[in-house]
């Protein structure tokens, strides 16, 4: 399947119908009377959270989104059909924005939430809603409300309790795909994640799912390389791995480029807690490791951990780091005994 997080789409409710002017015509009735009915309501265009979806695929293959008018009146006091209403099916964490592309019109993070969008428009009145004492033979109705158009933009943030940001080739694939069932493309050349991928990782008994973003490079905040579009995905992540390349020449740099594009995308992102864990550790002899350890503790002014996603050494002290901070920004009481980074 393939993967889309950013589509826009055109949707329009409904119009109301038209009231009906229309009088009895009955056999040895000889003042029948207006007896005209109102029009239908129109349909409108609600938004609603499903589950079973990870990507916005389906809408761009159909962008256009129009509910159905209401029916006219009719004789005899009859009221038009209403029109059928449109439902936009999302995945969990849409949010729907304006056609800035910056108000957000709602943020769907849960399955059932329903938004509407576009509301259709009343139906028009027929001549019996006018018929009073003085006027008796009305001559008139109402039109229908024209139905919204309006231009929408779809953007999908997936919902992960941990992000992993680095560089590219710095082991996020690998790391993912040793730690979980996800099997995301693996490669020794840059840029062999071009989407996020999703992964339910087990420790200690519980588990977590870890959201991996394709690799970020030095001015992807400026449209280098893939760009930072796919960085909306971590917003909603409680901690982040920052993955670094044990084998880089200067592993300080390679942090700093990361905690720089961070920042530039967003400073809610920037402040996140962050977990530093440098991969590859099993190419490195004891010497190298303290001494690059010891560098990338300088820098980023946090304790590093140390792992190899290939060999699994140092593997699960890093999962429960992860969970540490996942259930302290969830709030949730520590075991006893919880391993603390």
């Amino acid at each position: 399947m393939k993967f889309l997080d950013l589509a826009k789409v055109t949707i329009r409710s409904g119009g109301g119908g038209s009231g009906c002017v229309s009088f009895r015509r009955e056999k040895f009735i000889e003042y029948g009377g207006p007896d005209g009915g109102d029009g239908g309501r129109g349909g409108d265009v609600w938004a609603e959270c499903v589950d079973g979806l990870n990507t916005l695929i389906d809408f761009r293959y159909q962008q256009h989104f129009f509910a159905k008018s209401g029916q006219p009146g009719m004789g005899k006091g009859r009221t038009g059909r209403d029109g059928d209403s449109v439902v936009l099916r999302v995945p969990e964490g849409t949010e729907i924005l304006d056609e800035d592309q910056e108000t957000v019109i709602a943020d769907l993070t849960e399955v059932g939430q329903r938004v509407l969008l576009a509301k259709g428009g009343n139906g028009g009145w027929g001549n019996l809603q006018f018929k009073s004492a003085t006027n008796q033979a009305p001559r008139r109705a109402n039109s229908g409300q024209p139905g919204v158009e309006r231009e929408i933009w779809l953007r999908l943030k997936l919902i992960a309790d941990a992000g992993l940001a680095g560089l590219p080739n710095a082991g996020k694939s690998t790391f993912l795909a040793a730690t979980s069932n996800a099997r995301p493309k693996i490669a020794d050349y840059p840029f062999t994640t071009l989407h996020p991928n999703l992964g339910v990782v087990g420790v200690d008994g519980r588990e977590f799912v870890m959201a991996d973003i394709p690799g970020l490079i030095e001015g992807a905040s400026e449209g280098r390389g893939l760009g930072d579009q796919f960085l909306g995905h971590v917003e909603r992540c409680a901690v982040l791995l920052q993955l670094v390349d044990g084998t880089s020449e200067d592993v300080a740099e390679d942090w700093r480029i990361i905690d720089t594009e961070l920042h530039a995308y967003s400073p809610d992102v920037a402040l996140k807690p962050r977990i530093i864990a440098m991969n590859k550790i099993d190419a490195l002899d004891d010497e190298e490791r303290a001494e690059k350890k010891a560098a990338l503790e300088a820098v980023s002014h946090r304790k590093v951990l140390m792992l190899s996603a290939v060999s699994g050494e140092g593997v699960q002290d890093v999962l429960r780091a992860l969970m540490a901070r996942i259930d302290k920004g969830r709030e949730v009481p520590e075991e006893e005994g919880a391993w603390e980074p």
